[in-house]
């Protein structure tokens, strides 16, 4: 059965001046020759995405577009007309965004945060930008302290709303973030809380001492690496904290009063030193 929208492993089943046939249980799926691998042979077994091309064809391609179907990804806007805009999905073909898919009139050379779908009516893929009804918490497959893959939505009051693994939704509270957000970026997290009606708060890092474990073993390499002392301390602003160590400043006092209770270091007026 093939995958439309997702990575196949696909024979050769023969090979034409255009390209290379893979086997897909019937006339066979062209490989154009651009695509094909050095040394390809009859019988090998390629890693191929499907998609359907402009004459509405199956087709393979070894490029490695920017997501695949039920992915939500962040994606430039190539052309738009009245009936929906084309956006940059890193094939040959752009991905269709319907207008009915849109939340406001797509601009040209703007990027967008779209959820990837199949048609149920063409079998293509096609994009969404109205995410939230393929996301719900109704059914959690995910529990307190579990890392998760995090997408930015959008922007509220208490925080960033984000996409904890194409699935669900979170909360990033304004006092967890240390860096400047924006819809689409990508990061690593942790499940801080989960309420009885399902709702999520999220951290960037490991909780407690859980925690300070691994960046313990990032502050020591770090020191080893600048001759044994950082010019960091409890009184350096957040900011630079969270671009130096990619932790909060509480996680890094934290850490650093582990690692001087146990003797590794020496906290210094200006800054920190190995023991």
């Amino acid at each position: 059965m093939i995958k439309v929208g997702d990575y196949n492993d696909l024979k050769v089943l023969r090979s034409t001046s255009i390209g290379l046939y893979l086997d897909d249980g019937d006339e066979g799926i062209l490989l154009p020759k651009r695509f094909v691998p050095e040394n390809a042979t009859l019988g090998d077994e390629i890693k191929v995405f499907v998609y359907h091309d402009k004459e509405n064809r199956l087709i393979a391609t070894t490029q490695t577009p920017h997501g695949k179907i039920y992915d939500i990804v962040l994606l430039k806007c190539i052309t738009s007309t009245k009936e929906g805009a084309y956006l940059d999905m890193g094939l040959m073909k752009d991905l269709f965004v319907p207008m009915r898919n849109q939340q406001t009139y797509m601009v040209e050379g703007q990027q967008y945060l779209i959820k990837l779908y199949l048609d149920q009516v063409s079998g293509k893929i096609v994009g969404t930008e109205r995410l939230e009804p393929f996301l719900s918490n109704d059914l959690l497959t995910v529990q307190v302290n579990d890392e998760v893959n995090l997408i930015a939505y959008r922007k509220t009051n208490l925080g960033f709303l984000m996409i904890i693994n194409n699935q669900y939704l979170g909360l990033l509270h304004n006092n967890e973030i240390y860096r400047d957000l924006k819809p689409g970026d990508k990061m690593n997290g942790y499940i801080k809380s989960i309420t009885a009606s399902h709702k999520i708060d999220l951290v960037l890092g490991k909780q407690g001492y859980k925690r300070t474990e691994d960046e313990s073993e990032k502050i020591i390499s770090m020191l080893k690496e600048n001759n044994g002392f950082l010019p960091y301390h409890d009184k350096t602003d957040p900011e630079t904290i969270y671009k130096v160590f990619s932790m909060s400043k509480k996680t890094f006092k934290m850490t650093i009063g582990r690692l001087y209770k146990s003797k590794k270091v020496n906290l210094e007026k200006d800054g920190i030193r190995l023991n």
